[in-house]
């Protein structure tokens, strides 16, 4: 009995023991979140890019949809619809997307707004069409209408054709 009681009280010292040091982790370094919070003296999180669309900036909050996006790459063209969501407001996106695509050199030919908003842009081998709208639970959603016209870069028609400069 004497030798059944030290046994249970030594797997008991182990699982208590063993339960504090697996709580302790939890609360360290593993198990802290990466977030920066208001106040803090870390950078602010840098925004990404639309698939591998160098030009197209986005705000850090939104997360893309692989089910609502796809996208399509052939020897002359290449495009697709991204689709993104997150919990920002409409019109401070509306202003970030003016604003990160004119600095880089998209130039807006056309905006309308009702209940979603759009905006046209266009470079001389590409186009975007940026879809703004309100979602359920606060969030937003942006989707991208990109295409690139691989052959007008290089002078090319999507035939293969020399075209003469206009």
């Amino acid at each position: 009995m004497k030798r059944c009681t030290l046994t249970l009280n030594s797997l008991m010292f182990v699982l208590v023991t063993t339960t504090l040091m697996l709580a302790g982790c939890a609360n360290g370094p593993m198990g802290q979140q990466d977030t920066v919070q208001p106040g803090d003296t870390a950078l602010p999180p840098v925004s990404g890019f639309a698939d591998d669309i160098q030009d197209i900036v986005l705000p850090t909050e939104m997360e893309w949809d692989r089910k609502k996006s796809m996208t399509i790459k052939t020897e002359s063209f290449r495009g697709g619809l991204w689709h993104y969501s997150g919990k920002v407001d409409v019109i401070s996106l509306k202003d970030f997307m003016t604003s990160s695509m004119m600095s880089n050199q998209w130039k807006l030919v056309g905006e309308a707004a009702s209940k979603n908003i759009m905006l046209a842009f266009v470079k001389p081998n590409k186009t975007c069409m940026v879809v703004i709208a309100d979602a359920n639970f606060g969030k937003t959603d942006l989707t991208l209408y990109v295409t690139i016209d691989k052959t007008a870069a290089s002078g090319l028609n999507p035939f293969g054709e020399a075209v003469a400069p206009q």
